[in-house]
């Protein structure tokens, strides 16, 4: 069962229900300040998970062949268009939270809360995790991050946030399903690879969040593709050459 999935799925819609009604009583100071803490744990998550790494090569070329693919194949601007599909479809059913907002700038708000929560690397990286290793460690700890920042961004776009946990859980969910098939055909030493490729992502995303400097994380996404065998392919076929 994805318990880290459906504990994250649930502070996003929670998160948001809380924000939504609170909203009115943040200051702009309280919610900068608290952005910039969540890009520091981001950051402290992909710090942990780097760290033990075991072939820093693999983890290397992972990591610049996946951004190349994926800036190659505009995969970030296919996930905002797929994010705007969504923001269609969600607006649909909850109108504009915040009247002072243009639309325009609701519209681009709540764009980047879905890429946030439906196509985040840490995300994408947790629910792989967990389908893989049952380790919900990373899921959990992105969901007390993801409950405040829900919390944040629906104190001016309103319920539509909530909303979002639905789409996220139904991707985290196939991951999970597809990352216990390849578990299998794993080693501990290529987990460890995978991890940290995970981890440059997360560490990419929390200096998105603090707005020092904008990764495109979406265009990273497959590089946790790659992580796995080219980590083999070190293992077993240069590694032994060298």
């Amino acid at each position: 069962m994805p318990i880290g999935v459906t504990i994250n799925a649930l502070s996003v819609l929670f998160g948001g229900a809380f924000g939504a009604f609170a909203g009115k009583h943040m200051s702009e100071n309280f919610k900068n300040g608290l952005n910039m803490v969540f890009g520091a744990c981001s950051m402290t998550m992909g710090i942990f998970s780097i760290a033990p790494m075991k072939n820093m090569s693999a983890v290397i070329f992972a990591v610049i062949l996946g951004t190349g693919l994926g800036l190659l194949i505009h995969l970030g601007d296919w996930i905002n268009k797929g994010a705007k599909w969504m923001q269609s479809l969600i607006m649909k059913v909850v109108p504009q939270g915040n009247p002072d907002m243009s639309q325009a700038e609701f519209d681009a708000t709540l764009v980047t809360v879905i890429v946030l929560f439906c196509a985040s690397g840490t995300g994408i990286y947790g629910a792989l995790t967990e389908g893989m290793t049952g380790d919900t460690s990373i899921l959990i700890s992105k969901s007390i991050l993801d409950f405040f920042t829900a919390a944040i961004f629906a104190a001016n776009l309103g319920y539509v946030v909530s909303l979002i946990a639905i789409p996220q859980f139904i991707i985290f969910a196939l991951l999970f399903a597809f990352a216990g098939v390849i578990f299998p055909l794993t080693t501990p030493t290529m987990i460890f690879d995978f991890k940290a490729v995970g981890g440059v992502l997360m560490l990419a995303t929390g200096f998105r969040m603090i707005k020092v400097k904008m990764f495109p994380t979406a265009d990273m996404i497959p590089a946790m593709v790659l992580a796995l065998p080219l980590s083999w392919l070190w293992i077993n076929v240069i590694g032994p050459m060298l």
